[in-house]
């Protein structure tokens, strides 16, 4: 019997490509020295250098101001990416319905993410589902991160679950779901393009409310 979800945060519950596109095109029309260059190119060549959320932002605003010459702070762009990118936060649809409905149901939550700690607690008040979460665990605050099954087991100690009695549920192929299998747990694939797809069998699903048709099935 399934007793817990255990959730990642972006690309996840988040819709950060999403998110992303609504936060550059507010900093783009706020911050007038931006506007040397159109906004569309500064949109994509950020998406570009992003890589998914997996290069920093200070990295991301180094190359910026150095490619297309523009007279900025890096550092004064970073502190408006960390402060406001929590007001435009999406989350996928279903995401509310589904978790309304493990709470109804009296399933234990969970959300595992790496990131830095202020940024994604945030982001998760950003979506406004805080309180629906027993546990939260991110990466900075923990001092471990995924793939490290570690952190996983963390995660299940502190929600009283067995590893058999919880699923996890991520977008990324090895640092979610084969580190959670891993762990013990039932991992679910959170389809994206932009990774490939696991070299192993494992459950998948395109939409968040799909989680509702695998709990149906391990009943």
């Amino acid at each position: 019997m399934i007793k817990g979800i255990l959730f990642d945060l972006d690309g996840t519950l988040l819709d950060r490509d999403r998110s992303l596109i609504a936060f550059l095109d507010h900093q783009y029309n706020r911050i007038h020295a931006l506007h040397n260059i159109e906004k569309d190119v500064f949109i994509q060549r950020f998406i570009e250098l992003d890589q998914k959320g997996y290069v920093w932002k200070d990295k991301v605003y180094q190359s910026l101001i150095e490619e297309m010459n523009l007279d900025l702070s890096w550092e004064e762009l970073l502190e408006d990416y960390i402060a406001s990118f929590q007001n435009h936060c999406i989350g996928f649809p279903g995401m509310i319905e589904l978790l309304d409905y493990l709470k109804e149901e009296n399933i234990k939550l969970a959300i595992i993410t790496n990131g830095f700690g202020r940024f994604q607690m945030n982001n998760i008040k950003g979506l406004k589902i805080h309180d629906y979460f027993d546990e939260i665990l991110i990466s900075e605050i923990e001092g471990v991160r995924k793939p490290d099954t570690e952190i996983f087991t963390r995660a299940l100690n502190r929600l009283g679950i067995e590893p058999y009695e919880g699923i996890f549920v991520g977008d990324h192929p090895v640092n979610d779901v084969e580190a959670s299998i891993k762990s013990g747990i039932i991992g679910v694939w959170k389809e994206e393009d932009f990774f490939e797809r696991p070299s192993y069998e494992c459950r998948s699903i395109k939409n968040l409310i799909e989680i509702k048709d695998i709990l149906a099935s391990l009943s």
